[in-house]
């Protein structure tokens, strides 16, 4: 019989595996594949324990589909017995990593988030001049694998989970190929094509890899080039300082430092701008003394909302359903400035 590892019989433990399966399956119980896992549940995860403990375990194909809100992008879903591996996994990694991020990185951790993320950047708004924003291109599809299991060895010692955290990210290669070009760095040489990449978006691990991937971005900017002001949420950041100069020799570092991750930023739009003309920031735009919501936003929120008013009509969902969809919008929107796009936008559902 096989040895297990520390790590791996901390991740099948029972009790992990049952708060694994809750969260997987948050908001969507009865319905689809979580359905049919939940049907004789105790056996399924138990099947699942035996699997992970023998090292038989193997991520299965993934469901494809594209959104386009806020911009295009494909999804793909893992099946929900893979979702529940996920979220056992992340139980038991997440500590390790979290004692080492920086405060200033907000997406995907307990206490932060968008809202968060935005009232930190009103706030460096308020005591700097200028902000130089920056976001990078196609960042999950251009995550080097070699990179990001180096980084991950370098905080997981244990060898069955991270033997399973590679099956995880093996299982993403070439699912986005798609959706980002070959990019050539200084001192690339014809293998450099063929470097595993991309993790798939819409798996909870890629939004976890993310951040211990872009950790060193984020201990370059605070202690390299000692940036007082600055914060990331996923693939966007933003450096705040007093003087333009400044800004533009930490952006030329940046772009320096993000060749050695094999990423690249959006380099015609990142320009230094005095932090009055606004800032835009995960769907809003930040001023020092007040929030915009973006104007696509708007338009999105009025077709979408208007789209769930229809089908409480037509009796495709309850009330109660239509009533979430303009609560959840109201409870995102009052973070900005927005009592008379309010107005304007719910009046045509009073009757």
């Amino acid at each position: 019989m096989a040895v297990i590892s520390p790590g791996i019989e901390r991740l099948t433990a029972w009790g992990n595996l049952v708060d694994a399966w809750r969260k997987a399956g948050r908001g969507k119980r009865g319905v689809g594949g979580t359905a049919q896992f939940e049907y004789q549940l105790a056996d399924r995860l138990l099947d699942l324990q035996q699997a992970l403990r023998e090292g038989r375990w193997r991520p299965g194909g993934y469901t494809h589909f594209v959104i386009h809100e806020p911009k295009r992008r494909l999804i793909s879903a893992a099946p929900f017995r893979d979702r529940v591996v996920h979220h056992a996994l992340c139980n038991i990694i997440e500590p390790a990593f979290e004692r080492r991020f920086i405060p200033e990185s907000y997406a995907n951790r307990v206490g932060k988030g968008t809202h968060r993320a935005v009232e930190r950047l009103q706030a460096f708004a308020r005591n700097y001049r200028y902000v130089l924003r920056l976001d990078i291109v196609r960042h999950f599809p251009a995550i080097d694998h070699a990179i990001l299991l180096d980084r991950l060895g370098q905080v997981i010692h244990d060898d069955g989970i991270l033997d399973l955290a590679t099956r995880i990210i093996e299982s993403g290669e070439g699912v986005l190929d798609q959706e980002c070009p070959t990019v050539w760095f200084p001192g690339d040489d014809l293998l450099a094509a063929c470097r595993p990449r991309g993790l798939p978006i819409g798996n909870l691990t890629s939004q976890f890899w993310s951040n211990c991937y872009l950790h060193g971005l984020d201990l370059f900017v605070k202690r390299s080039l000692r940036c007082p002001a600055y914060l990331r949420y996923v693939d966007d950041f933003a450096l705040f300082a007093d003087s333009r100069r400044q800004l533009y020799r930490w952006k030329q570092a940046v772009i320096g430092f993000l060749q050695g991750l094999r990423l690249s930023i959006h380099e015609p739009a990142a320009q230094v701008t005095p932090v009055t003309q606004g800032i835009p920031w995960l769907g809003f735009v930040v001023f020092p003394d007040h929030r915009r919501l973006k104007a696509r936003k708007v338009h999105s929120a009025r077709r979408r909302l208007g789209g769930r008013f229809e089908a409480w009509r037509q009796g495709r969902i309850s009330f109660a359903e239509f009533d979430a969809s303009v609560q959840g919008w109201i409870n995102h929107v009052r973070y900005a400035d927005s009592w008379g796009l309010r107005d304007s936008v719910l009046k045509r559902f009073v009757w």
